[in-house]
């Protein structure tokens, strides 16, 4: 049993978090620099953006977590540290400017990064920074809503959640932020996502526990289908709730699981809603396949579809859309047997069975596409497994967004 909480980051004990504007922006307005600190040693696990092109931060985190401890992330906002001559030195730099900061071993800095690839940066305000940011540091909400703030780029609201719940008798508390609004069609990888939770469990397991629960959040979340050069998802596990270390399979490790999967799938809503551009946020739910496999390939071929995403946008309940796009998924259905229907806070409306359409009316379709969130079922009616991914609509102003985004 999960309960929902405030606190984000700062919500598991042993946390603190804090974000300032370091002169990375030009904006002086707008905070470009987060940390997040561990007051012990934490267990820490990540997965990584399958783009060839990667920022220079993710192979310095890679190799600063290759023992599966940590006790900081650091991450900057506004420039990607990708494409960057001296990327790599930079990343470095600021792990060590953390070192000497917080009296920590650099190589237990992570370090993230998010922004316009390929133009340059110094490590001028990382040293200008980094003490300040020290100073920010709270254990309280504050500290990671500022977090949270210091890593948007084009978001248009911050990305936290926390819950609670009890794991062998003890309560254990996660929480995260997360950053993304576009270059969002995740593989193995994710947006930004920073997730803290003061459960005692080993590397190994947590390294588990993430690289599982990827297959069903993050990798099911799509805006654009671009997969960014930055994308990271990691997690820090200070131990700090006394519950018996998870170091195996079992009744504890589920419940942890569980508990993760609360927050991601929490933060991949928040994710799809406030893709660039969007006016309404939209779920794929599929049910009905053969295999898992099928589920998650049929549900994200949906969500991705450009010209579903239009079709949501004008409230035009095109419904062949849908079987299109079903159709090129590569997942293994039978056209004959697929049901369609289309759901909101203003009902739902039948639009599709046995994969040819029925009589449903104009306008109620239109008020049921006319809300904010937005749900497509569907039903392969050819097994029992099930899967649910997470997008928005494509907008006028996603083109506008893009069409200047570094100048």
């Amino acid at each position: 049993m999960t309960e929902f909480i405030e606190g984000g980051v700062t919500a598991a004990k042993g946390f603190l978090a804090g974000g300032i504007h370091a002169g990375i922006r030009k904006n002086r307005s707008k905070r470009d620099l987060a940390m997040i600190f561990c007051k012990k040693r934490a267990a820490a696990a990540a997965v990584y953006t399958t783009n060839l092109v990667k920022g220079a931060p993710l192979e310095v985190t890679r190799r600063h977590i290759s023992d599966g401890y940590a006790r900081c992330i650091l991450c900057n906002s506004g420039n990607a540290n990708t494409c960057n001559e001296n990327g790599i030195e930079i990343a470095e730099k600021s792990s060590e400017l953390v070192g000497i900061a917080l009296n920590i071993e650099p190589s237990d800095v992570i370090v993230a990064s998010t922004g316009v690839i390929g133009q340059p940066l110094s490590t001028a305000p990382f040293e200008r920074g980094i003490p300040l940011l020290k100073e920010a540091l709270s254990e309280g909400k504050e500290g990671s809503a500022q977090a949270a703030e210091a890593i948007m780029t084009t978001d248009t609201v911050i990305k936290e959640v926390a819950v609670k719940s009890v794991i062998a008798e003890k309560e254990v508390v996660v929480g995260g932020i997360a950053k993304g609004s576009g270059m969002i069609n995740p593989n193995m990888a994710t947006m930004l996502v920073f997730v803290t939770t003061d459960a005692a469990i080993t590397p190994e397991m947590l390294q588990k526990a993430v690289s599982e629960d990827v297959r069903d959040s993050f990798n099911m979340v799509t805006v654009d289908g671009d997969t960014s050069t930055n994308d990271m998802f990691v997690v820090m596990a200070s131990g700090e709730a006394g519950n018996d270390m998870i170091s195996a399979e079992g009744e504890a490790f589920e419940a942890f699981k569980r508990a993760l999967s609360a927050v991601t799938k929490k933060l991949c809503k928040m994710l799809a809603g406030d893709g660039e551009g969007a006016t309404k946020a939209l779920i794929s739910r599929v049910s009905g396949a053969r295999t898992k496999e099928i589920a998650r390939i049929a549900a994200k071929a949906v969500i991705g579809s450009a010209l579903v995403k239009a079709a949501f946008f004008g409230a035009d309940a095109n419904w062949g859309r849908v079987l299109c796009a079903l159709g090129y998924s590569g997942a293994g259905i039978d056209p004959d047997k697929i049901d369609v229907s289309f759901s909101s806070r203003a009902g739902s409306i039948d639009v599709c069975k046995n994969g040819r359409g029925v009589t449903f009316s104009e306008e109620l379709a239109k008020t049921i596409l006319s809300e904010k969130e937005i749900t497509t079922e569907i039903n392969l009616n050819d097994g029992t497994e099930s899967a649910e991914a997470w997008g928005c609509d494509l907008t006028y102003d996603y083109v506008k967004i893009n069409g200047d985004y570094r100048t």
